[in-house]
């Protein structure tokens, strides 16, 4: 844990240029980047908790409202099981159609196959990345919030979460140089972009066109962006747009899934809700907080809700 290679040290991908993590922790790893969750590291992050306020960091499962990316609203049944007792269940339900994790069986690396070079499509059977490997794991420890969205605000510069725009290494640094904010290898990355509150901004039928055609700032796909946070070493990266990475995206550059999920084991998250926590962390002054989520224990699940809180 202590040694881990950095980003030009590890080995490419034949045909693909793509570096890969795939033996950081051995041929038969399950866990990726949540190997960093350690007792130790939780341990140290609980001694952040101050005031014992609890955020949650979720959105409602019903946004955003409809869903994007083709996935379907839930229907939700309530119904008696007898004259005194009550009793509901959901139908149709998209587990990464609100507050998600993905699984490292998410996302594929072309004919490469998923993380740790396992080729067998989820759709054929599980390949041993279920998001159920990290609820056995358990995902605590030390959140950072970078504010992008604060940070453009204080600049005085033009910016809208709703807009295709790709930040770069060089942007998110100057956030966590302007809070004074350190990152320590196993932190729970935060990164807010805005987009709930502008989402929430939209009336009925902006947000219908909206689904049809989403679009949203966010990280840089280049591979500089894959080695700035790599070497940073975070147990995972959570951000509140719905893909982490700008869209559209440009095809020159590639794709930030791919480079993350199959190649370096990165466990991500999106479509967090920020806004709240963000408040509270620029009233204190500190930018740091304990987190804790539990993913749903889906056997074989290619993603979950995020079920985190912020405790301060």
């Amino acid at each position: 844990m202590s040694d881990l290679p950095e980003f030009d040290d590890l080995p490419e991908l034949e045909g693909l240029g793509l570096r890969h993590a795939w033996d950081v922790w051995g041929p038969d790893d399950e866990l990726g980047t949540i190997n960093l969750v350690t007792p130790e590291r939780v341990a140290a992050a609980a001694t952040l908790v101050r005031t014992g306020q609890v955020i949650s960091l979720d959105l409602p499962l019903t946004e955003p409202d409809p869903p994007l990316f083709g996935r379907q609203p839930y229907e939700h049944h309530v119904f008696a099981l007898s004259r005194n007792e009550m009793d509901d269940r959901l139908d149709n339900f998209h587990l990464q159609a609100s507050t998600q994790w993905d699984a490292l069986c998410h996302v594929r690396c072309r004919e490469r196959g998923y993380y740790g070079g396992r080729t067998q499509d989820p759709t054929e059977g599980p390949n041993g990345l279920g998001i159920d490997r990290w609820a056995d794991h358990g995902v605590a420890g030390r959140g950072v919030l970078v504010d992008l969205a604060g940070w453009q605000a204080g600049q005085g510069l033009a910016y809208d979460a709703l807009d295709s725009r790709a930040i770069t290494v060089e942007e998110l640094q100057a956030v966590v140089a302007a809070q004074g904010t350190e990152l320590r290898p196993g932190d729970l990355l935060c990164i807010r972009f805005g987009w709930p509150g502008r989402y929430r901004a939209l009336g009925r039928a902006d947000r219908e066109a909206y689904a049809a055609d989403p679009s949203f700032a966010g990280l840089s796909a280049d591979e500089g962006m894959a080695r700035y946070l790599w070497n940073a070493h975070p147990a995972a990266l959570l951000c509140d747009n719905p893909a982490v990475e700008t869209l559209p995206g440009d095809p020159a550059v590639g794709s930030l899934h791919r480079r993350l999920l199959p190649c370096l084991g990165f466990a991500l998250g999106e479509m967090f809700d920020f806004e709240t926590l963000a408040r509270e962390c620029r009233d204190r002054g500190s930018w740091e907080f304990f987190f804790v989520a539990a993913p749903l224990k889906v056997p074989d699940g290619l993603g979950s809700p995020g079920n985190a809180v912020a405790i301060l």
